[in-house]
């Protein structure tokens, strides 16, 4: 239980550190009003096809329009791209402003292990980021009130899961170089170029690829997303992302406890 409270008093002091400056407002301003835009965007886009369908069932043609196709899932897909962009300014500052004011000596001797320290601080990015997608999926309620046809859930759901899982990769791939270096802008070009790494190496599956290279874009976080955001959960895409995350975090806080012993 002391460990548990202790993990929770750091994800609060993070919080606190979030909603006493700018970050937290400005990040969820601009992750909800690109929210709305896309949203607003392929909606639009949506309509137009659908009063084209019903023209052409009239003459006998045409298809049913799926709200989880065409809207959900491509909005779902262009918030991962910007959660790519977003991420590594959030994670940044994690434990390079930390070492830059000063302050990591204080935590370092509080009665806090390092894996408890490295709990928080990421814990603490999740909750907020997971603060941000409650935010932008409030768009989504508008479809199951004007809807003549509500989507389905489940492939929200797991859409939602997938933008989760992107997210928490994203964050413990951050939070490790931010251990690395003092300086936050380092640490937030280190964040993306690393995340836009893995995110271009799904580019690689090719069909007429060789074994090695289809190896390694099994890295790529593209290719684990798919499958989410049309409603199938796979096994192995939920032990990719976990291990990402797990690996990720056993990087920085193997990368906090060498800075001890080093001080």
């Amino acid at each position: 239980m002391t460990a548990l409270r202790n993990v929770w008093a750091l994800l609060e002091k993070e919080w606190r550190h979030y909603f006493g400056s700018p970050i937290a407002y400005v990040a969820l301003a601009m992750w909800s009003a690109l929210f709305g835009f896309f949203f607003w965007v392929i909606f639009k886009q949506f309509l137009f096809y659908s009063m084209q369908t019903a023209q052409q069932m009239e003459m006998g043609g045409g298809f049913k329009l799926s709200l989880n196709d065409l809207v959900i899932a491509p909005v779902l897909r262009n918030m991962a791209v910007v959660a790519l962009f977003v991420l590594p300014m959030l994670t940044m500052r994690l434990f390079a402003e930390e070492r830059r004011q000063g302050t990591i000596e204080l935590l370092a001797t509080a009665p806090l292990t390092d894996l408890q320290i490295v709990m928080g601080k990421f814990l603490g990015a999740m909750a907020f980021y997971v603060l941000m997608l409650a935010a932008g999926f409030l768009n989504f309620a508008l479809l199951w009130k004007f809807a003549s046809v509500a989507p389905e859930w489940k492939p929200l759901a797991t859409g939602a899961l997938a933008l989760l899982l992107v997210g928490a990769a994203f964050i413990a791939l951050g939070l490790f170089l931010s251990t690395l270096t003092k300086n936050q802008i380092i640490a937030g070009i280190l964040g993306f170029g690393l995340a836009l790494l893995f995110w271009v190496l799904g580019w690689l599956d090719q069909p007429m690829a060789d074994t090695t290279t289809k190896i390694i874009s099994y890295l790529g976080i593209t290719n684990h997303i798919d499958a989410l955001m049309k409603g199938v959960v796979d096994l192995k895409d939920l032990v990719f992302y976990l291990s990402f995350t797990v690996f990720g975090i056993f990087l920085a806080h193997q990368s906090v406890l060498s800075q001890r012993w080093r001080a």
